[in-house]
């Protein structure tokens, strides 16, 4: 069978004697800039731009719409519920489990709009390579304020590139400030006040007005 050029050009490049016989090389794909192929940035980029969008929402309820798809993409949230309850999780059974996990995943999402409620203006700098953390990566952000000052946001991922851990200002834990809010409701209310809890404070955050525009300077 007649070889068409392209496969001459090919198998000569695959055998090494393509060099230096002054045919011309096939076009190589351009090699990925910095941190485009860590996928631990990745996932911590698509958060951020997500971040982003949500800013531009009117109120929490809105910032919450726009953020529920990335957080469920991007965060591990059954694994962020187990660090928060701690030990104990093994206690509730299984039913129980399923309904806490249904709920958590609203409740954090509430938490992070309304976090972003006093980040209006802020921008973010991530760094471009991770680093190895445990079984998974460590990924640093710096979150510019409206004001100019930066804070670090440090994002710890799985083996699967998922957020399980933020740790604010390099020492508060995300996990460690989940645990110490469920702490009183499953000490009082076992597995149920836990539920209770995550559901009425997802209620409130939503329910929380739509800040007043400041007013016009005469």
């Amino acid at each position: 069978m007649v070889q068409t050029r392209r496969e001459i050009l090919r198998s000569l490049t695959i055998s090494g004697l393509l060099v230096g016989s002054g045919l011309p090389a096939p076009a190589q794909t351009p090699a990925p800039a910095a941190g485009e192929g860590d996928p631990a940035v990745a996932t911590v980029r698509r958060m951020t731009e997500a971040f982003e969008a949500a800013l531009k929402a009117p109120d929490v309820r809105a910032r919450a719409e726009t953020l529920t798809a990335p957080m469920q993409q991007n965060f591990d949230l059954p694994a962020m519920l187990r660090l928060g309850v701690g030990t104990r999780w093994r206690e509730i059974p299984a039913d129980k489990q399923e309904a806490l996990t249904a709920a958590f995943g609203p409740y954090l999402t509430a938490t992070y709009a309304t976090r972003l409620t006093a980040a209006t203006g802020s921008k973010f700098a991530i760094d471009p390579k991770s680093e190895p953390r445990g079984n998974g990566r460590l990924v640093h952000v710096t979150v510019t304020d409206a004001g100019g000052d930066p804070s670090p946001v440090d994002y710890v991922l799985n083996a699967d590139n998922k957020i399980t851990d933020v740790y604010l200002q390099g020492t508060v834990s995300e996990a460690g400030t989940l645990r110490t809010g469920f702490s009183e409701p499953l000490q009082e209310g076992g597995p149920d006040g836990l539920l209770a809890h995550l559901r009425k404070s997802t209620e409130t955050m939503l329910a929380a007005p739509a800040p007043k525009p400041a007013a016009a300077k005469p």
